[in-house]
């Protein structure tokens, strides 16, 4: 994964992803990743962006305009507006803020459903039409009959906020089918992203899921409703969790089709300045920032801390026994970032 976007407002992010053939193979979702020398290809850039956000079209306390200022003025690259069954238009908004290669809105819809009287949502993103909570008599059909609706509208789903009142289990993601994204982390306060009470934490959960042989892609968010107060804990405001997602060009086409494909990592602060797997090893640089440190870990099998060191610079020797391989750069202040999963197989 490789550069940042031109956008002016902030540092260059450099990295580095590396596919190499040999010894092992790097597989995503069942299947092998192209053997691809990305940090030779000066058209590929990191783009930052966040996918769940809210309005006054829905339950947000700002307009759509105010909402898409704010993230344009905070170094964002694209924007995914996703109020709540609603499609919100974002034409007349991109000609007003948009700037090629620099800031795009893509128009989503939070598809919310309700199964035992949980809440149970999925985001459409760029969907071409409203899509309607489909229902299910179980919750992996609700989710399911949703994740089919957003395919036919012809768009890419994710699964939001699962322990959000306890609604999703690891085990109803295991069995939902056409989705490869659900939110490792999710800004808005009551979500239980740590778990509690029985409810597995989202990253234990995700961990489950990778062990059990399925490949699922972590996104962070920050589920903005409130730009008034954006500073208060028990608001919900925005810039707490993002995805740095490289892609060819900043268009919804080419972002989603990156993310679809894992190339991105999900982060509330912690960003990389290098990344590159080979067969060989998963290595992890990240960018310093001021007042913070970080500790760079290696999760494997169930979850195992294969290699626990301190930042900004990690590498793992992989070994081709571990199931699958990611990263979790846990900073002092407690922010942290997720790499994707990559699982290495030696050859039968």
């Amino acid at each position: 994964m490789i550069r940042h976007g031109p956008s002016g407002r902030r540092p260059a992010v450099v990295a580095a992803l590396v596919l190499a053939a040999g010894a092992l193979r790097l597989t995503a979702c069942g299947a092998p990743l192209a053997v691809t020398d990305l940090a030779a290809d000066d058209g590929l850039r990191w783009y930052k962006g966040n996918t769940h956000t809210h309005t006054t079209e829905s339950d947000g306390d700002s307009p759509p305009d105010t909402v898409a200022a704010w993230y344009r003025d905070h170094g964002y690259h694209f924007l995914v507006l996703s109020d709540h069954n609603r499609l919100t238009s974002v034409g007349a908004l991109n000609a007003l803020y948009g700037r090629d290669e620099g800031f795009l809105l893509i128009r989503g819809e939070e598809v919310s459903d309700v199964f035992a009287g949980k809440p149970v949502h999925i985001n459409g993103l760029a969907v071409d039409s409203l899509v309607a909570p489909q229902g299910g008599a179980t919750v992996v059909e609700l989710l399911q009959r949703n994740v089919d609706a957003i395919r036919a509208a012809h768009g890419v789903p994710h699964i939001n906020h699962p322990n959000y009142f306890a609604a999703v289990s690891p085990e109803d993601l295991m069995q939902v089918r056409r989705t490869r994204l659900f939110e490792v982390y999710n800004g808005h306060h009551p979500v239980a992203n740590e778990g509690g009470n029985g409810v597995l934490p989202l990253e234990e959960a995700w961990d489950r899921i990778l062990s059990a042989g399925l490949t699922v892609y972590g996104i962070a968010v920050d589920d903005a409703h409130h730009f008034k107060e954006p500073e208060r804990t028990t608001k919900a405001g925005p810039g707490r969790g993002w995805v740095m997602v490289r892609a060819r060009r900043l268009t919804a086409d080419s972002i989603l089709a990156s993310l679809e494909r894992g190339e991105f990592y999900a982060t509330t602060g912690p960003e990389l300045s290098g990344l590159r797997i080979t067969r060989d090893e998963y290595v992890v640089a990240v960018a310093p920032a001021a007042g913070r440190t970080e500790r760079i870990q290696f999760i494997g099998d169930s979850g195992k801390v294969l290699l626990d060191v301190p930042g900004p610079f990690g590498r793992y020797a992989i070994r081709g026994t571990e199931g699958y391989v990611r990263a979790r750069i846990v900073g002092s202040d407690g922010k942290k970032a997720w790499t994707q999963p990559v699982r290495p197989v030696s050859p039968r």
